[in-house]
């Protein structure tokens, strides 16, 4: 995926409900219909049936599921469902005036359209139930977009959803904005069997679902075949009889909660999650170095982490199936397993030993602080208002947070203590065994840092058979961000391993390593038994020579069909469309990867990076003047953007407009003035004007930060000018930063004999 269209992705909003379930409570709302409408949108998908056939037979379970955070994932817009405040409340953030009323049963909110004027739009669904519920609005061509403003439904009070200030009308992150949309961003996982049914050539959806809601088929799968035998008598046979229906695992539960790329539709349960999705791997902008979440990744990527996960523990050891409560209350929960003696069921683990005492937790018995998710799952708040709890289950450690900035439960709940305080505190209860446990922060930390001496502590995690496979797939995968080392001959051994997210791992990694070296590292990956790893493949072989392949060709371009399937299966998000047209470009079909581009900027016209790569790839085809003009696009959009500054201002050099050039590098490095390549950049180019005084006088404002590149150009330019006395400085501050450079030394000895002479 390319790195500028990721980052857009994800910049400066908090995420809508888009994987969020939704809580079960009472409504508080005052009207309601006597008759519902029926959903336009619910249709009899083939293999399913009516959820309602599901409760005529399992009364009790129907029940249950009924009182269930799941049940009120989504609904019609009506007197039960909605709990905010529609009697004419109003809400203001920013100039942004929202105005919320109800009548003859109907709601209603007045604000901002994507036009920029106030219109009236109807709410046609809620979208979760609490700690905040959503409204859906149809804006038309099938488009139910997600207010950003919600319903705390703990305090009572409407808020903003974003960060900073709102944005644009009519832009990706407006409400009524791509990133808002329900069939884009949410459909997967408040519905059941949803369909997004995008169409490309209209660009409008025709989405349908079996259910407004989560229901039972959404785990246990289509139930036609269920019901066939249920009314054929099959059911009540003595022998063992065939249910028509897949055993329900962990897979069904991470495929909502996961941050995770969608690759394939119709995943059911009983299938290999990771033949429809590619979970996200701990990147330093998703998760802290110690694993804690950082993003909102929700459950996956953090229990992949735990031992639990490792000893076998699932989702329903501690969550009831259908009403989705916990199994046990407080400890209770924990003591399931964490006994004085150990339980058959483990059989490499052992998790016995007495923990639920204050000689173990050091806080009386029954206090917060006695609470062991309180201190082995911490809670990290999405959406402003919903604390949810980390799944890594990891042991405080407040001597990291002092030196890598990860987070504690211990500080986290003595409000206003020191890391410095709890560490010494947890030596007085523990000893200081504790501060010598493994921990993967260190490694993770230098990695994000481009600390090339972590390559040796990630290639330890990697061989680590104890280690989570997530973990040893993250590691082979963060050894690029430390750049110089060849790491070649670790993806190649990654790649044979025997965890898939270590063989994903050693895909994603591929990518960053000479094009010439990829085919013998991870060339057998292209017929791996894993979907996810098959497309991260095939994306990092991408630019392989068609005739390197040999044998291998037939299993490239079976690979090559699975990435396809997933660039169809995502054909309304922008941003697939764009990487596939860098794949596109890298094979060699630049008709195609033009079209990719330009389709990306039809689904998301205002998301700059779509322009940028558009741009890029006009300057890489040598279009040098179609380039320029689409990155002066981008900036009558989003002017205040300096990566788009940069880029057209390196468009104009290319079309040797060295003037206008310079005029857009200054206005970079104003947007973004702690950028050293852009400062160093508009140096290089006034220079080249014959400016060589006046870069030299920038160059001279910013050599305080001690920036080795612009202190080197200081110094180079000083001397062109013969400004011995200011040369010998930047001579002096450069072999400061490099003592070891016998050449600066040298340099300083002439320049001093120069000007003595003088």
């Amino acid at each position: 995926m390319v790195a500028s269209v990721r980052s857009a992705a994800v910049r400066g909003v908090a995420l809508p409900l888009f994987l969020l379930l939704a809580f079960a409570g009472h409504s508080l709302a005052s009207d309601a219909l006597s008759t519902p409408p029926a959903d336009p949108r619910i249709s009899t998908h083939e293999g399913f049936v009516d959820e309602r056939a599901c409760a005529s037979c399992h009364a009790d379970q129907a029940a249950a599921f009924s009182k269930s955070h799941h049940a009120k994932a989504m609904a019609l817009a009506d007197g039960e469902t909605v709990r905010g405040d529609f009697d004419n409340s109003r809400f203001e953030h920013n100039g942004v005036v929202a105005t919320f009323t109800r009548r003859d049963g109907r709601f209603f909110v007045d604000t901002e359209g994507a036009d920029g004027s106030e219109g009236e739009f109807e709410v046609k669904y809620t979208f979760a139930y609490e700690p905040l519920q959503q409204y859906l609005v149809d804006i038309g061509g099938g488009r139910l977009q997600a207010l950003d403003i919600a319903w705390d439904t703990a305090r009572r009070q409407w808020f903003w959803l974003g960060n900073g200030t709102p944005a644009k009308p009519g832009s990706t992150y407006h409400w009524t904005g791509p990133f808002y949309r329900w069939n884009r961003t949410c459909i997967d996982c408040h519905s059941t069997d949803p369909q997004a049914r995008f169409q490309p050539q209209t660009n409008e959806y025709k989405s349908t679902y079996v259910a407004t809601s989560i229901g039972c088929q959404s785990c246990h799968g289509p139930g036609a075949k269920h019901v066939a035998s249920a009314q054929s008598g099959n059911l009540s046979s003595s022998v063992k009889p065939d249910t028509g229906l897949p055993e329900v695992d962990a897979g069904i539960c991470f495929a909502c909660h996961a941050r995770r790329t969608k690759l394939l539709d119709g995943y059911q349960p009983g299938k290999p999650f990771l033949d429809y999705f590619s979970p996200a791997l701990l990147r330093q902008d998703l998760y802290f170095p110690d694993g804690q979440i950082l993003d909102e990744v929700f459950e996956y990527g953090s229990f992949q982490q735990s031992k639990m996960a490792r000893a076998g523990v699932t989702c329903l050891d501690c969550h009831r199936p259908h009403d989705a409560g916990l199994k046990a209350e407080g400890n209770a929960l924990c003591t399931q397993c964490h006994t004085e003696t150990k339980p058959e069921r483990f059989v490499r683990q052992d998790p016995s030993g007495l923990f639920d005492t204050p000689g173990h937790t050091h806080h009386q018995a029954g206090s917060t602080g006695a609470q062991c998710a309180n201190c082995h799952m911490p809670e990290r708040s999405y959406m402003k208002v919903d604390p949810r709890r980390d799944h890594s289950f990891v042991i405080p450690r407040p001597d990291l947070s002092a030196t890598l900035g990860t987070p504690n439960a211990c500080t986290t709940c003595h409000v206003g203590k020191t890391d410095d305080w709890a560490a010494e505190t947890m030596d007085r209860w523990y000893g200081t065994q504790w501060r010598k446990r493994p921990s993967i922060a260190h490694a993770f930390t230098g990695a994000a840092n481009g600390d090339q001496a972590a390559i040796e502590a990630l290639r330890a995690l990697v061989s680590d058979q104890d280690q989570a496979g997530i973990v040893r797939g993250s590691a082979i995968a963060a050894m690029n961000g430390t750049g110089g080392a060849d790491i070649t001959a670790d993806i190649q051994t990654a790649a044979t391993d025997a965890d898939p997210l270590v063989r994903l791992g050693a895909a994603e990694a591929a990518r960053n390593i000479p094009p010439e070296q990829r085919l013998d590292a991870i060339g057998k990956l292209l017929g791996d038994e894993t979907r996810a790893v098959r497309v991260a493949a095939a994306n990092a072989l991408a630019g392989t020579p068609p005739h390197l392949f040999g044998n291998q060709q037939g299993s490239f371009e079976a690979a090559v069909a699975d990435l396809r399937a997933y660039v169809e299966t995502n054909a309304d998000v922008a941003e697939t469309q764009s990487n596939y047209g860098v794949f596109l470009f890298a094979r060699q079909r630049t008709a195609e990867a033009e079209a990719a581009f330009r389709r990306a900027i039809s689904l998301d016209p205002t998301l700059e990076a779509m322009r940028i790569n558009l741009a890029e790839f006009y300057r890489a085809s040598g279009q040098n003047d179609r380039s320029e003009q689409t990155y002066a696009e981008a900036i009558r959009m989003a002017p205040d953007r300096a990566d788009l500054r940069y880029g057209h201002a390196l468009s104009l050099v290319r079309k040797q407009a060295l003037t206008n050039a310079i005029v857009e590098l200054e206005e970079a490095v104003r947007l973004d003035p702690q950028n050293s390549q852009y400062k160093t950049t508009f140096a290089v180019a006034l220079d080249s004007a014959g400016r060589t005084g006046e870069a030299l006088d920038r160059l001279g404002g910013w050599v305080t930060g001690g920036d080795p590149d612009i202190i080197g150009l200081a110094l180079q330019y000083s001397l062109k000018l013969r400004r011995l006395p200011e040369a010998l400085k930047y001579a002096e501050d450069l072999a400061r930063l490099r003592p070891q450079d016998q050449q600066i030394s040298g340099l300083i000895g002439q320049l001093k004999q120069a000007i003595n002479k003088k």
